[in-house]
């Protein structure tokens, strides 16, 4: 999957993914070959966490 550079375009298209696809952001990284901790770390530099409970970041 190619990923968006800037940080709220991330954020739209994982959340897509999490909303539209996905019941955990674990399943979507590991369907997708991206690094989990990298990815959350990206999202939280922008102010954004995951929250398993809703499977999205907000």
């Amino acid at each position: 999957m190619n990923l968006p550079q800037d940080p709220f375009m991330l954020l739209s298209v994982i959340n897509m993914k999490l909303r539209d696809e996905y019941p955990s952001l674990e399943e979507l990284c590991k369907s997708n070959d991206i690094d989990e901790e990298s990815l959350k770390a990206t999202l939280l530099k922008a102010g954004f966490e995951y929250i398993p409970e809703a499977n999205q970041f907000r």
